[in-house]
């Protein structure tokens, strides 16, 4: 089955033209999404994939059509991939059931593995500039000390307060809880 997909910005109104486009395509479904500004507000195209199925095509009018960013547009075509859904734009002729639209699914993994080194090779300059200058990265502990965790081990091991009242006077989730002082019915209890 072939799944149309439609996008409309407020500055290129073409509805009528990709309408007409994809049904001669013989798109038997069409999702739309008018006005959508940000990639990920696209309650359209997320209908579309959820609504494809393996051995469907997800067609468009044109490329910048399905993404306005090229790490949108990976994203979208891995998924497809992995959902077995073919796809198809008509003005640029990708078509990836044909021997050379596979190419792009190949060309779009190595984007992706390219974009991944990329990020991590920007990434790990940083983190070695800031541990060597003695900084941690993460989010800061909840219980910083060890007087701290200490006083969870002992509201925990003293059973007269329950979990959630042990949570609430630390100012902390359960599973903080359970982190530093084991999980229930573990023996062992983790210290920092």
């Amino acid at each position: 089955m072939k799944i149309g997909y439609i996008w409309v910005s407020k500055h290129e109104p073409h509805e009528l033209l990709q309408t007409h486009a994809l049904k001669a395509a013989g798109c038997e479904e069409l999702f739309l999404d008018k006005n959508a500004r940000s990639t990920t507000a696209r309650k359209g195209l997320a209908e579309a994939l959820l609504f494809a199925c393996p051995g469907d095509t997800l067609v468009v009018w044109k490329l910048d059509c399905l993404s306005s960013s090229l790490k949108h547009l990976i994203q979208t075509l891995n998924i497809l991939k992995e959902r077995r859904v073919h796809f198809l734009s008509l003005t640029e002729q990708i078509d990836t059931m044909a021997p050379e639209g596979q190419g792009l699914f190949h060309l779009i993994e190595l984007l992706a593995e390219f974009d991944r080194e990329l990020t991590r090779a920007r990434t790990a300059p940083g983190l070695a500039v800031a541990r060597a200058r003695g900084r941690k990265g993460g989010r800061p502990k909840k219980l910083a000390t060890h007087d701290e965790v200490l006083l969870a081990q002992r509201l925990y091991a003293d059973r007269s307060l329950s979990i959630q009242e042990i949570c609430s006077s630390l100012g902390i989730a359960r599973s903080t809880l359970y982190h530093y002082v084991g999980k229930p019915g573990r023996a062992d209890a983790s210290t920092p």
